[in-house]
């Protein structure tokens, strides 16, 4: 499994400001933005600036992500360039429309590893897979694509793609094309073996509404979601860390599985339930995301 990410959140790259409150937030993930958060105006400066922040702050635990823009623009090829001088751990890439994307900018960090004399293949992708049409028809390919450990997805800029008028129901609830491009992210990160990040909640004003959909990814399998302000952060760590009692419960699971593997039996009896393959593959997982949480 990467490295833990639970809440990744967004910054401008042109808001030192923000940049050092957020030091101070539990997020396991900085993304310093060069895309939607910076006018056409202060691209070059914003990424200069995001340049200087990687070189010379020190972030401590936190894994230090760039959302570059997009690689058909003028500003995309060479927000990796200059990044990668002072190279971050990690890129966010925006607007995908498949693995040749991606494999074209492993070749960029390649050469930048290279010249800079970095360990290679140590910087990975997040990719935000579902921002155009032809991203979400090619999103499995796009999750084995070089380099890439983990996939996210975007209602808002798949709703322009499209054409959609809106992306959400009056009682909130994604429309039905929208859900499909968080399951199809769910699952083909699950086939690939990297991790599912479910998108931002735009209602941060709601977090009654936003407490219920992290619960609703979490239960599905999603490990962590996209935040946008500091107030979503703990309630995003709570959720997508395993309880108390998930952990004890996933413990006691494996003890007796071991007792029942002594009589040759897959199945057995746990908690007045027949468990077997599944549950203990479950129960594993949970395992290895706290001790990811250092709470075992």
């Amino acid at each position: 499994m990467s490295r833990l990410r639970r809440a990744l959140h967004f910054v401008p790259g042109a808001n030192e400001k923000l940049l050092r409150k957020s030091l101070g937030l539990a997020a396991d993930t900085l993304i310093l933005d060069l895309e939607d958060a910076v006018a056409a105006e202060h691209k070059e400066a914003a990424r200069e600036s995001v340049t200087r922040w990687l070189r010379e702050i020190d972030f401590g635990h936190q894994e230090r992500m760039v959302r570059i823009n997009p690689l058909d623009t003028e500003w995309g090829a060479r927000d990796i360039e200059l990044t990668m001088q002072a190279r971050p751990d990690a890129y966010l890439i925006p607007k995908v429309k498949g693995a040749e994307d991606l494999r074209t900018i492993d070749a960029l960090i390649s050469q930048a590893e290279a010249a800079h004399g970095y360990a290679a293949g140590e910087v990975r992708l997040v990719v935000l897979a579902t921002e155009t049409a032809q991203g979400l028809l090619n999103i499995r390919e796009i999750a084995h694509a070089p380099r890439v450990d983990g996939l996210t997805w975007g209602p808002e800029d798949l709703a322009a793609a499209i054409g959609a008028r809106r992306n959400r129901d009056e009682q909130g609830q994604l429309l039905e094309v929208f859900r499909y491009a968080r399951v199809m992210t769910l699952l083909c990160a699950a086939e690939a073996g990297i991790q599912p990040l479910d998108t931002v909640y735009v209602g941060f004003r709601d977090p009654e509404g936003f407490r219920r959909e992290c619960q609703e990814v979490a239960w599905m399998g999603f490990t962590g979601k996209l935040t946008i302000h500091p107030d979503q952060i703990p309630v995003v760590n709570e959720i997508f860390t395993p309880s108390a009692a998930e952990i004890s419960e996933s413990q006691e699971l494996l003890a007796a599985f071991e007792e029942s593997r002594k009589s040759g039996s897959g199945v057995f009896r746990f908690r007045g339930q027949m468990a077997d393959t599944p549950h203990l593959e479950r129960a594993r997982i949970i395992l290895e995301r706290a001790r990811q949480a250092n709470l075992i």
